[in-house]
């Protein structure tokens, strides 16, 4: 197992230094390394529009900001520091599950779009992906929040790539379902928080932790099918508006934090770490919960 945390840093400083007639290849050279992980995408990717579709930063203005920005995450060591992460975590994580399949994994670390108002307003100037085994892809802007919680949050993102790795849970587009991903949210933001404590949680699910009214709507939905359902139950509708799914009345990140309540409760019945839950099913997750919570 290699855990690869590309030099975006000389990358991004090049985009951001070189003529703007040249800065579209420069970056797609930046991303290259990171084209598996959109391998069940049909036909070809365009790795500049997921740039942009993951709220990447853009080439043609505040650009002085973003070389400010860029100045700053060099400063806080966040290349190695999410290495490190990385690794003591894998090593936790492979001590509660000896046998457990751990894959070469490439990571991808980005500045955001400082102009993009969902981006900085609901999302707090963060999105991570660490759904494509393999693969760990971070965006952000360096607030002091998402400075201080880059370990927690690549940690996240190692959960949910090591949740369906081979030999875990298979995640099948054609049956999975709400309550799939509200756990694994959940579970992720419990192994982030079994090494870092507080900082663990995903910061759009905070506000409703305690709100049984956005805990029970989202349960009513954890049957539902369908991934393009997936965005309004778990993150909420500013979401849903900004990617074109269908509002269900929920606040941003709700699904995070009913997927650390149906979890807490979970691990508290059974005795378990977040570690050693790593591959347990949703479902059962979800009815051992309910049972207590109800």
């Amino acid at each position: 197992m290699t855990i690869t945390v590309l030099d975006t840093a000389v990358g991004m400083s090049s985009v951001l230094s070189a003529e703007e007639s040249r800065r579209h290849e420069m970056m797609r050279e930046v991303l290259t390394p990171m084209a598996g992980m959109f391998r069940y995408f049909p036909g070809d990717i365009d790795l500049l529009a997921m740039h942009a579709m993951s709220f990447g930063f853009p080439f043609d203005r505040r650009l002085d900001e973003t070389r400010g920005a860029l100045d700053r995450l060099v400063e806080a060591d966040a290349w190695g520091r999410i290495e490190r992460a990385l690794t003591d975590a894998v090593e936790i994580q492979v001590d509660a599950i000896p046998n457990l399949h751990v894959p070469d994994i490439k990571v991808l670390l980005v500045l955001g779009d400082l102009s993009d108002e969902y981006f900085m307003g609901p999302a707090r100037g963060f999105s991570g992906n660490g759904s494509a085994t393999g693969y760990i892809a971070l965006t952000l802007w360096p607030t002091k929040e998402n400075l201080g919680r880059l370990e927690a949050a690549a940690v996240h993102e190692l959960n949910h790539n090591l949740r369906y790795a081979p030999g875990g849970i298979i995640w099948d587009p054609t049956s999975v379902v709400v309550g799939e991903q509200v756990v694994s949210e959940g579970l992720a933001d419990a192994f982030a928080r079994q090494l870092y404590g507080r900082s663990g949680y995903t910061p759009i699910g905070t506000p409703h932790l305690n709100d049984d009214t956005v805990f029970d709507k989202v349960v009513t939905g954890l049957d539902i099918a369908e991934m393009q359902n997936f965005t309004s139950w778990v993150h909420g509708d500013e979401s849903a508006r900004r990617f074109g799914a269908e509002p269900v009345g929920l606040p941003t990140g709700a699904g995070y934090a009913a997927g650390n309540r149906l979890v807490d409760a979970y691990l508290a019945a059974q005795g378990m770490s977040a570690a050693e839950a790593l591959h347990i099913p949703s479902r059962e997750i979800i009815d051992v919960a309910l049972s207590l919570l109800r």
